[in-house]
C-alpha cells in the first residue's frame, strides 16, 4: 500500500517526503486540509521545515490527498500511538531492540514476545516497524524488568535475528 501512496506522487519529491513525514509520525489531516495529531493543527510550516521543503509543498499536498478518495480515506483516520521507548529509562523499563533479517518472515512478533511472556516477564509495550517505510525494520519490546542473559542468548539464536540491543 506505501508503494501504491508514493506512486500518486512520483512527480514531485518534495510531496513523497511529506507524505513519508505524514505517515511515520501518525498525522492525519482533516477536512480544512490541515495536518493535525487528534484535535491538535500543526503548522504547515512546522511540517514543511521538518521535511525540508516548502510550506507551499505541504499544501499541495494536503490538497492532492482531500482531491483522491483512497488517500482521503487513510490520511484522515490515521492516528499515532505514544511509545514507550524513550521514556523506558526514566520510567525504569527496559527496551529490547530486535534487528531482524526478513521482516515480511511471520511469526517475529510472537516469537520473541512468546519467549520473553514464557519467562514471566511482564511486556509494557510492543513496537513494530513496517518494512515499507524503513530499510531495516525493527521490534522494540518494553518490559517491566531486565531480560536474564540465557533469554537475551535465545532470541539472538532465533533465525530471523540479526542483532538484538538492549536499552
Amino acid at each position: 500500500m506505501f508503494d501504491e501512496i508514493m506512486q500518486k506522487f512520483e512527480d514531485s519529491p518534495g510531496q513523497q517526503d511529506v507524505i513519508r513525514l505524514l505517515l511515520e509520525r501518525g498525522f492525519s489531516v482533516n477536512a480544512d486540509g490541515r495536518v493535525v495529531s487528534g484535535g491538535i493543527e500543526i503548522p504547515n510550516t512546522g511540517i514543511a521545515r521538518e521535511a525540508d521543503v516548502d510550506r507551499r509543498v505541504v499544501n499541495a499536498t494536503t490538497d492532492a490527498i482531500l482531491d483522491d478518495d483512497d488517500l482521503r480515506r487513510i490520511f484522515r483516520n490515521i492516528s499515532s500511538v505514544p511509545s514507550l521507548l524513550d521514556l523506558a529509562p526514566v520510567l525504569d523499563l527496559h527496551a529490547v531492540t530486535v534487528t531482524v533479517r526478513a521482516a515480511d518472515e511471520s511469526g517475529i512478533v510472537s516469537t520473541v514476545t512468546s519467549a520473553i511472556a514464557n519467562r514471566g516477564i511482564s511486556i509494557r509495550q510492543v513496537l513494530s516497524e513496517d518494512p515499507e517505510f524503513t530499510d531495516e525494520p525493527k521490534l522494540y519490546v518494553i518490559t517491566d524488568e531486565e531480560l536474564p542473559g540465557d533469554l537475551i542468548n535465545e532470541i539472538r539464536r532465533l533465525a530471523f535475528v540479526r542483532t538484538i540491543e538492549l536499552a
